[in-house]
């Protein structure tokens, strides 16, 4: 196995010269309908928390949770009240996105901590004077995985999934359970093999049957990334394997979203038309069609988070390159693959730069996310904002 590294995506990724050289078409500037950014709170420093590298999760009370690496969990009121909430003691560098349940629970993992410093599964529970961090389960790198470097879903039984970048019987990563009480089972063990994935950056989502879908970085018949999936009894099937064609997509950095029809949606880092990134569709018939080629100019280049669908079947996502500025986009794209930047990011000394993560909506159709940088405060560059976008 390598050396355990932090997830490629966790630490911006610096894609090679030959990639961006290789961008040749120029893009017309794409008409943004009218909407307008706010920066609900901008980081001032590292004591407690910067440079947001994940998303942000919603409750019913519209306060925002997000998750900083190695500072952990923060909570943002609609007022923009912040609060640092921390993790449990022993857990360490949690670059994964993070879940809320009914009650107000966060939930995600850490890449490393915990007894045998390979990572946790933990909990953050509200209570009356603050919060409590519980750590449900502490990976040790064997059989039962290692560094989990992605956020985790839940089941109706608070079951929770994901997966470890290490570990398992081949050293090649785990697709893992967690039960509330905080029993481990391995669902899959990555083989590191070229013509199937391995080593698991992100997380997975779950279909109403229990099945998990997600994407590797590398792996399938070209090693150019593939699309997974795992049924309940650990079978896996590659679904779709990406090739450096010149069309299709390749490497991507995020996981899958399912509609309701259980189609797949998602973003590959390089590759497309001009190689600067896709957003594709994989039908349940396992046929791939390229919804949007990024051209790497107004439009965005290098989509590196996962997609949201909103009521009807638009798709939201950001380019952590490209813009107006090239300094990364917000971008909204019809199901029939009309691709529309909502917001363009400036170095303006307010506005944020280069979001990371991808974004989450409110019932009203407002996008809320993050970016590592921009915003101001005295870290070199800006120590990254939390935004809001409102259509």
């Amino acid at each position: 196995m390598p050396g355990k590294l932090i997830p490629a995506r966790c630490l911006k990724i610096l894609l090679p010269a030959l990639a961006l050289t290789s961008i040749l078409l120029p893009a017309a500037a794409i008409p943004a309908r009218a909407q307008t950014e706010t920066i609900l709170y901008a980081f001032p420093n590292c004591n407690f928390a910067c440079s947001p590298d994940a998303g942000v999760a919603l409750d019913k009370k519209g306060n925002l949770y997000g998750i900083t690496s190695p500072y952990g969990i923060f909570s943002l009121t609609p007022s923009g009240t912040f609060t640092h909430i921390g993790l449990p003691e022993s857990a360490f560098a949690p670059f994964g996105g993070l879940i809320l349940d009914s009650k107000g629970n966060v939930y995600s993992t850490t890449f490393y901590g915990g007894s045998s410093d390979y990572g946790t599964v933990f909990e953050m529970s509200p209570t009356k004077t603050g919060w409590t961090g519980t750590v449900l389960y502490n990976f040790t790198n064997g059989l039962d995985g290692g560094s989990p470097g992605a956020g985790v879903v839940r089941d109706s039984k608070g079951n929770l999934y994901s997966t470890t970048q290490y570990g398992g019987e081949f050293g090649a990563g785990t697709v893992f359970e967690v039960s509330p009480s905080g029993t481990e089972k391995v669902i899959y063990s990555f083989l590191e093999n070229p013509e199937v994935g391995y080593y698991p950056e992100v997380g997975v989502v779950r279909d109403s049957k229990g099945n998990l879908y997600g994407t590797t970085l590398h792996g399938g018949t070209s090693n150019m990334g593939a699309v997974y999936k795992v049924t309940p009894a650990g079978t896996a099937t590659i679904l779709h394997s990406f090739t450096a064609n010149g069309e299709d997509g390749f490497h991507p950095a995020a996981g899958v979203i399912l509609d309701s029809k259980d189609n797949l949606y998602g973003t590959t880092t390089l590759g497309g038309a001009v190689g600067a990134g896709t957003v594709f569709k994989l039908s349940r018939t396992e046929t791939e069609t390229i919804l949007h080629s990024f051209t790497g100019g107004a439009d965005g280049i290098f989509p590196q988070a996962a997609l949201i669908l909103d009521k009807n079947g638009n798709l939201y996502g950001t380019t952590e390159y490209g813009g107006s500025f090239d300094l990364g986009t917000v971008f909204e794209l019809t199901p029939t693959g009309m691709e529309t930047v909502l917001h363009s990011f400036a170095n303006d000394g307010t506005d944020g730069i280069y979001p990371l993560a991808g974004v989450a909506i409110d019932t009203a159709g407002n996008l809320y996310g993050t970016t590592v940088e921009g915003g101001g405060g005295n870290c070199e560059g800006g120590c990254g904002v939390v935004f809001k976008i409102v259509p």
